[in-house]
C-alpha cells in the first residue's frame, strides 16, 4: 500500500465495533475485543503512557531502556503522526472492566533502514505494561489492529521487528501468523525479522478450523 493512502471507514467489518467520533475526535477509530478497546492516544494519556514506558521491564528487550519525560512525549507525537498522516498507526489500548490503560498496539511505517525486504508495507508493533503481560491482550489487540488494518487498506504482508531473546513476543508473533524470514543487527541487538501474508493467514486459519 502507498503512504497516505485514503481512509475508508466503510471497509472496516469485524468482530469489533468502529465508531466514527470519540471523543470529539471526527474520523477517530475505536475497535473493541472482548477484554479491550482499542482507541486513539490522547493527551490526557501521557501520564498513563509515561509511567509504562519509565519502566524498565517494557522495554527489556530493547537498546533503548527506559525511556524519560521528553522521549515518551515525542513516541506519543510519532504515533499521532501516524494517524494524521497516513490514516493508520498504533492504538492505545484501554482493559474494558476496569478502563486501565494497558499499553499500544497497531501498525505504523517506522523506516528503520532494514533493506526492500523489510520496508515499504505496515509494520506490526505492540507494547504492553509489565503488569498487564502473561494475560494474551498482546495477541488480542495486535490481532484486532491487524485485522482492521488488512480489512480497511486491503493489506497483504505485514512485517515485524523482535528481539531475538524475546520469546514472549516471538510466541506473540507466532500465533498471529508471523514467520521469520530473516536475523538482522538493529541497534546493537540481534532481532529476528518476521512476515505476515494475507494469503497464509487465511489458509491457516482454515486448517484450524477444519
Amino acid at each position: 500500500m502507498g503512504r497516505g493512502t485514503p481512509f475508508d471507514r466503510r471497509r472496516a467489518r469485524g468482530p469489533w465495533t468502529v465508531d466514527a467520533a470519540i471523543d470529539g475526535e471526527a474520523g477517530a477509530v475505536r475497535l473493541e475485543t472482548e477484554r479491550l478497546v482499542l482507541r486513539s492516544l490522547r493527551l490526557s494519556d501521557f501520564d498513563d503512557y509515561f509511567a509504562v514506558s519509565a519502566d524498565p521491564e517494557t522495554f527489556r528487550f530493547s537498546e533503548r531502556g527506559a525511556m524519560s519525560s521528553d522521549e515518551a512525549w515525542t513516541r506519543l507525537l510519532r504515533h499521532a503522526g501516524h494517524w494524521s498522516l497516513l490514516g493508520y498507526g498504533l492504538f492505545a489500548l484501554e482493559e474494558k472492566e476496569t478502563g486501565r490503560f494497558v499499553g499500544e498496539a497497531g501498525l505504523g511505517d517506522f523506516h528503520r533502514g532494514l533493506g526492500p525486504a523489510y520496508e515499504g508495507v505496515p509494520e506490526a508493533a505492540w507494547t504492553v505494561a509489565p503488569w498487564a503481560q502473561g494475560r494474551g491482550y498482546a495477541t488480542e489487540a495486535a490481532a484486532a489492529a491487524i485485522e482492521w488494518m488488512e480489512r480497511t487498506f486491503a493489506v497483504e504482508r505485514s512485517v515485524c521487528l523482535i528481539h531475538a531473546g524475546n520469546t514472549a513476543s516471538l510466541h506473540v508473533a507466532g500465533k498471529l501468523g508471523y514467520c521469520p524470514f530473516a536475523q538482522r543487527s538493529y541497534r546493537g541487538y540481534p532481532a529476528v525479522l518476521h512476515q505476515r501474508t494475507r494469503r497464509a493467514s487465511r489458509n491457516a486459519d482454515i486448517r484450524a478450523t477444519s
